[in-house]
C-alpha cells in the first residue's frame, strides 16, 4: 500500500500573522488561500516538498462543534496543547539562531534527548506547538 502524507491542519486565530510566520518567518510557499463565510483556510508548505503542506484553518471550523468545544479550543491554543507539528533540518542550530533572531517565541532551546533526537520547539502566532528535529 502506498499511502503519504499529503496535509495537516493547524488553527489559526489570525490569519495574516500566521501567514507571516509560515510564509516569511519559515519560509514556506503559499499554495492556497480561501476565504468562505468570513474564515479563511491557508495551505502552506515546504517548496521542495510539493506534496505535503498545513493547512492553516479557522479553529471549530466544522458545524458539529458546540459553542463550549469553541471555548475550550481557543483556549487550549491558548497555552499551547491543541495542535501541533514535527519538522525536521539538518541545521538545527542554524534554523533556532534565525527564528530566534526573528523574534519567535521559544519554548524550548536545542536540547539533546535520552532517546536520540535533539530539537527545540516554538510557537506559531496561535500558539501551535512547532517542534524542529535535526535531521540526522
Amino acid at each position: 500500500m502506498d499511502i503519504g502524507i499529503h496535509a495537516s491542519f493547524l488553527p489559526h486565530d489570525d490569519p495574516e500573522a500566521s501567514l507571516a510566520f509560515y510564509r516569511d518567518t519559515l519560509g514556506f510557499e503559499v499554495r492556497n488561500d480561501v476565504g468562505y463565510g468570513g474564515m479563511r483556510w491557508i495551505t502552506v508548505g515546504p517548496a521542495d516538498q510539493p506534496g505535503t503542506s498545513i493547512v492553516l484553518e479557522p479553529p471549530a471550523a466544522d458545524p458539529g462543534v458546540t459553542e463550549d468545544e469553541r471555548r475550550t479550543i481557543v483556549e487550549m491554543m491558548a497555552k499551547g496543547s491543541y495542535a501541533r507539528v514535527l519538522r525536521a533540518t539538518p541545521d538545527l542550530d542554524g534554523a533556532f539562531a534565525r527564528l530566534r533572531t526573528a523574534g519567535v517565541e521559544v519554548v524550548q532551546e536545542p536540547t539533546e534527548h535520552p532517546y536520540g533526537v535533539r530539537d527545540f520547539t516554538v510557537r506559531d502566532p496561535a500558539g501551535n506547538l512547532i517542534r524542529i528535529n535535526e535531521r540526522r
